[in-house]
């Protein structure tokens, strides 16, 4: 070879070695600037963990992504997306209350918020919507008309309730259907307050609340408007010869709770379940939902007011 070839070839070499390494390097700067336009980089730059950012992206929507973005790192964020109930439009609610009550489990927080219970009782107030019928609402922040009044209520006879007890017809006949079926295996459950109307529920909370003042009353009955006995649905429950603050340790009790359900009915204020209800555990009380909802609020083993806000609003 000459020298002149060879250097023509060293020239050549040299310039295909450039040639890639100038290919290499546009390679290198294009991936560089994908990574860090790629949602990944962005949450770990945010100070999310590897863990974390898979938990993020596989849960959520790409405007869901996007708000997160936008806001600073929260450590409860992924966990908060993997909770069964998540309502994305909710997260900041969940956050915030996460962060004033840091020792409760995110299950909670979510229920908690998605049913309005993060706010102090009586406080957004939302119609009920009757048009629901036996899945209506009533509860501290859900409120019926003063003149609401169903217009099937039948009078309940004094084998299936003490005096003055009243019922919606599906609900009464939901309701002898248990009565019957807990006879048969030797339990008497009988109704001990049913239907109450406005004005009735109205003197009970003023009664209260004059002869021992308002926190109190808040604390033993709903506020007249926001009592489920107007809705002609609820029952208290107990059996003869015992107290109804006592119902809970009576075999009827467990009956019940195993049972009641199969019937339409529901355990309205389970235990452990105080901040979602906004009531006290009441062994006692029970709410007519029909059979389909109530076997579906049993096998889940939420609330109420969870089913519906989740189901049914």
């Amino acid at each position: 070879m000459t020298k002149k070839v060879k250097v023509r070839v060293d020239r050549i070499i040299i310039l295909v070695a450039i040639l890639v390494a100038i290919i290499v390097g546009i390679i290198g700067i294009t991936r560089d600037i994908k990574l860090k336009n790629s949602t990944a980089y962005k949450l770990e730059e945010l100070g999310y963990s590897e863990k974390e950012v898979e938990t993020i992206i596989n849960n959520t929507k790409e405007k869901e992504l996007q708000v997160i973005l936008k806001r600073k790192y929260h450590k409860s964020i992924p966990e908060l997306l993997k909770q069964k109930y998540l309502k994305f439009e909710n997260l900041e609610k969940y956050l915030d209350y996460k962060n004033n009550h840091k020792n409760e489990k995110l299950k909670n927080v979510v229920s908690i918020v998605n049913v309005k219970a993060d706010h102090e009782f009586y406080t957004n107030i939302e119609k009920t919507d009757i048009s629901k019928n036996e899945t209506m609402l009533v509860n501290k922040y859900y409120q019926l008309e003063k003149d609401y009044k169903p217009d099937d209520i039948k009078e309940c006879s004094p084998m299936y309730a003490y005096e003055d007890n009243s019922l919606r017809n599906d609900a009464y006949n939901a309701f002898k259907e248990l009565f019957n079926a807990a006879k048969r295996e030797g339990y008497t459950i009988i109704i001990n307050s049913s239907y109450r109307d406005y004005g009735w529920q109205e003197y009970l909370y003023n009664s209260y609340q004059t002869s021992s003042g308002e926190e109190y009353a808040d604390s033993i009955a709903a506020r007249p408007g926001h009592s489920e006995h107007q809705t002609g649905l609820a029952i208290d429950v107990a059996t003869y010869d015992t107290p109804l603050a006592k119902f809970e340790e009576t075999e009827a009790f467990t009956w019940m709770k195993e049972n009641a359900h199969k019937y339409g009915f529901i355990l309205r204020y389970p235990k452990g379940k105080e901040k979602i209800t906004g009531y006290d555990y009441e062994p006692w009380h029970y709410r007519y939902v029909g059979k389909k909802i109530a076997n579906d609020i049993f096998e889940k083993d939420i609330t109420f007011d969870e089913y519906y806000e989740y189901y049914l609003k």
